[in-house]
């Protein structure tokens, strides 16, 4: 696998790559390096282990638990949750660490694990990296010191997780839903109880698909990954709006009433105006990523909302956002982050602060996500070329120039190299699709030539 941890935890085949060794491995390293770091100093300390559906968490849940106990760490187990609950409870239990296995939006051999640290955020990059380094010192034969007696961890399990959860999300809500029909698309995954039972309590009439999970069918082929179903019953029962989630419900996708995707860049532009009307846009400002439509950044310009750009991936949203103290901030993809009410992405929380705008305003989803006109964009793939040089190269860059000349203000340019394969992302934005293809495919064949 590499470096065991990416940018969302450790991810693979569950039973291949992610194997119950592994889990249980990682799991007393890092309760042994986060009792080094003094996180446990003082008292006894408590862990809280959620999982998705998926079948491999069963048995990866077992390995966590059993690893997690077996260095002395106390262990609530609060089930089939959403990563942003397992965050949230994390913090609100006073836990000192908080894991949660899934790999969110992937297929369902797929799994992954997630640790969070006390008060339900992230680890910080040098713990994960230390983590790995101990695991792996110990994998190779140096003994572990274990706790006897009395000093090993008990395990029981939390059941009030899900409804204490639930009841932080409509404590969160700036107004109710009553007289919304809303459908919800649970991906089969981990918030096809809580998401539901919020939205109902909320006062929305709800029409749920996609909410039965079986351990197999996570993301198959529903959820906000594949919209086509939503879209389909949002007119069949002449829905207000639908909400799509992926398998741990840490992002959020919508349709408006007419069958149209909503996407994340205009779910956060709904967002921060309805904020900013309340006074809860810190800055007047919005975080969001390079790959963010130019739509977006044009909506927030003429509605004198600040934009601040990050690297791409949730993660360097979250970090600016926490650096300078920034309410609201997202990604295209529908991880959505209100800092003053989750630690992390959560689409459970967004769905609701969406329609609560609809709801507040009597103006359907259309209409308000009409505030920004998403250019389109056209992405390539360009393979098997040194990404090294995306900077360097000086017949690229000449292109480069040429095509932001010929889109002017109303396109954008954009090559990425990829962070784990030997390609380059090339994205271009223009007010007229062809014109987006024809300069994404010439600047695709520069690309090749020059770098390859």
């Amino acid at each position: 696998m590499g470096r065991l941890f990416g940018t969302d935890g450790v991810r693979g085949v569950a039973n291949a790559d992610l194997t119950a060794e592994l889990a249980l491995g990682l799991s007393v390293a890092a309760a042994h390096v986060l009792a080094e770091a003094g996180t446990f100093a003082g008292h006894r300390p408590t862990a809280v282990v959620g999982r998705d559906p998926r079948a491999s968490g069963e048995f990866l849940e077992a390995a966590v638990v059993a690893g997690l106990a077996s260095a002395g760490v106390d262990v609530l187990r609060v089930g089939v949750l959403p990563t942003p609950a397992v965050a949230y409870l994390t913090g609100a239990l006073g836990a000192d660490l908080g894991v949660m296995l899934s790999a969110s939006h992937n297929a369902m051999p797929d799994n992954g694990i997630k640790f969070f640290a006390r008060g339900g955020h992230k680890l910080a990059d040098e713990l994960e990296d230390r983590i790995e380094a101990v695991y792996e010192e110990h994998r190779t034969g140096e003994p572990w010191q274990r706790p006897t007696g009395a000093g090993v961890g008990r395990v029981r399990t939390y059941d009030e997780g899900a409804e204490q959860y639930v009841e932080h999300l409509l404590g969160v809500l700036p107004n109710r839903l009553d007289g919304l029909k809303i459908v919800l698309d649970e991906a089969h995954g981990a918030a096809a109880q809580v998401s539901p039972l919020a939205f109902t309590r909320a006062g929305a009439e709800v029409v749920t698909i996609g909410a039965e999970p079986d351990g197999l069918n996570i993301n198959d082929g529903c959820g906000s990954t594949h919209l086509d179903h939503l879209k389909a019953a949002v007119l069949a029962h002449g829905a207000d709006l639908g909400i799509a989630h992926d398998g741990d419900a840490d992002r959020c996708l919508a349709v408006d009433h007419t069958g149209e995707e909503v996407d994340g860049d205009q779910i956060l532009a709904v967002l921060a105006l309805a904020m900013r009307e309340r006074s809860a846009l810190r800055a007047g400002t919005v975080v969001a990523t390079v790959m963010s439509n130019l739509g977006f950044k044009l909506a927030m310009e003429r509605e004198g909302i600040q934009l601040v750009q990050t690297a791409v991936g949730d993660r360097y949203v979250l970090e600016e956002m926490k650096e300078r103290g920034y309410a609201l901030g997202g990604e295209q993809s529908g991880h959505v982050i209100v800092l003053d009410h989750a630690t992390t992405g959560d689409g459970t929380l967004t769905g609701l602060l969406l329609a609560a705008r609809v709801a507040q305003t009597s103006r359907p989803l259309r209409e308000l996500a009409s505030v920004m006109e998403r250019l389109p964009q056209v992405l390539i793939n360009v393979p098997d070329v040194d990404r090294s040089r995306v900077g360097t190269s000086a017949d690229l860059l000449a292109a480069v120039t040429e095509a932001e000349r010929e889109l002017g203000s109303t396109g954008r340019v954009l090559l990425r190299p990829s962070g784990t394969e030997p390609l380059v992302r090339v994205m271009v934005e223009a007010a007229d699709i062809d014109q987006a293809r024809s300069v994404a495919g010439r600047l695709a064949d520069v690309v090749k030539s020059a770098l390859g």
